[in-house]
């Protein structure tokens, strides 16, 4: 066991279920110990905390005095309603931001502000609005009439304005008066079929850690608001994009990179894929498609969900699925029960990788034949990593089974990943990384390196 108590970190997520902890070497990117305790959500998530920390210790010495870098998603995540001007457009576009931002989005609100929709936006329970509207320099009466009723209600949870630049000034006055903390960011959606989410990320991120981590009364103790640096999908798309990027030209990427982490309430899709600027009017959505992009499906998952999967899918399987509603804690006992869980699993993976990706078919225009797409398209990928207790735990051949069904051609012009490498995430780095990559970047390409050389192999 090593005595140095230099040079090493603690990276931790405080999940829904489980709260995860790993020491990683700051000299080599390794990670050297790994702990795993239920979120002690009934007493203080720093009990759970305090128990991985003590297993690490254990494996070496250094994580006793390390620093600790965590994550959250504890106590529901991070809940965000969108504000938004027309439904196809701006909402639309803050909906996608949100999601990118590590957010449940809870409610998407269009049309104005008025009695009814604004008891929606209550009854959602938000932990952060955000506010969009208007492109700049455009049409923003809607903008600064949504931040005026906020303000006459006396909304007192924290805003993320993100809509007209030009307008920021009248609604900042509106917040201001009511004293409802806020963020100003760029706009969302400049122009028309122009998608802009880093910057309103960044103040969601801004608003995660000012404003919600603390008012979820997770913890009585202040190292906890200390440690946290930001929503666990937002921390996870981080590390994705390092995946996907790499440092420099010396250090490389994977190249285009979809990860598909499936729960048990959720699954959740994250791709990093350059876009071609010859490929951009091919597209007929009125939202732009982002290179970094993030999809929560809700309704597709191994235990809360299993019921919705199973139905969706169109499989025979309504007693197992509800048994596994029913019983979130269940562990297959038998060959038959982990067969069961292998088909939600790979039905919850291939129906959001569908809904993540869209299709593409022919249609006929005043141009002629051209070809239209929605979604994101992800048929030539380079890296598909699986992520979930279903892959990560599973017996040998897991991956085939569940996993590559989702990958090649399948009917219906769905733009699914052809012939990727595929890799899972066994050691939960993407989280580690995702917590490093700011302060120790090095560490963290380390890391996402692990998983390049085991697609390799």
């Amino acid at each position: 066991m090593s005595t140095d108590r230099r040079g090493a970190v603690v990276c931790v997520d405080f999940g829904s279920t489980f709260t995860k902890a790993s020491l990683v070497d700051l000299a080599t990117g390794e990670m050297v110990g790994s702990a795993s305790h239920p979120t002690t959500i009934e007493t203080d998530v720093l009990d759970g905390f305090d128990a991985c920390l003590a297993s690490l210790t254990e494996q070496d010495a250094r994580a006793q005095d390390a620093e600790v870098l965590a994550c959250s998603s504890a106590g529901g995540g991070l809940r965000i309603a969108v504000v938004g001007n027309e439904e196809l457009v701006t909402a639309e576009a803050g909906r996608r931001v949100a999601l990118s931002s590590g957010g449940k989005v809870v409610a998407v609100l269009s049309g104005g502000l008025d009695a009814d929709r604004f008891v929606e936006l209550t009854d959602a329970l938000p932990d952060v609005v955000l506010l969009v509207g208007g492109t700049d320099g455009g049409n923003s009466s809607q903008l600064t009439g949504d931040a005026s009723f906020l303000a006459a209600a006396c909304w007192s949870g924290p805003v993320v304005v993100a809509g007209d630049v030009e307008a920021q000034r009248e609604v900042a006055a509106a917040l201001d008066e009511s004293a409802t903390p806020y963020v100003l960011a760029d706009n969302v959606v400049p122009k028309i079929g122009v998608l802009v989410a880093e910057p309103a990320r960044g103040a969601i991120r801004e608003m995660f850690l000012a404003h919600v981590i603390g008012g979820k009364h997770l913890s009585k103790r202040t190292d906890f608001t200390a440690m946290v640096r930001g929503a666990t999908p937002d921390v996870v798309l981080t590390g994705v994009e390092l995946l996907s990027r790499g440092l420099d030209e010396e250090r490389k990427g994977a190249g285009d990179v979809v990860v598909v982490d499936v729960g048990g309430a959720t699954t959740d899709v994250h791709s990093v894929v350059e876009l071609d600027p010859e490929d951009s009017g091919l597209a007929r959505e009125v939202v732009a498609t982002t290179a970094v992009t993030r999809t929560v499906e809700g309704d597709l998952g191994m235990r809360w969900s299993a019921v919705s999967t199973v139905s969706e899918a169109g499989l025979d399987l309504a007693d197992a699925a509800e048994r596994r509603r029913q019983d979130p804690g269940f562990l297959p006992d038998s060959q038959a029960e982990i067969d069961v869980d292998e088909a939600i699993a790979r039905a919850a993976i291939e129906l959001a990788l569908k809904r993540h990706a869209g299709r593409s078919k022919v249609v006929l225009s005043p141009e002629g034949r051209v070809v239209e797409r929605t979604g994101k398209d992800l048929r030539e990928i380079d890296l598909l990593v699986g992520s979930g207790g279903a892959l990560r735990n599973g017996a040998d051949g897991v991956v085939r089974r569940v996993l590559l069904p989702a990958t090649g051609e399948h009917d219906g012009g769905w733009q699914l990943p052809r012939a990727p490498r595929v890799v899972v995430d066994h050691d939960y780095v993407l989280a580690a990384a995702g917590l490093l990559a700011g302060e120790h970047p090095e560490a963290a390409y380390a890391l996402v390196r692990t998983l390049i050389v085991r697609a390799d192999e």
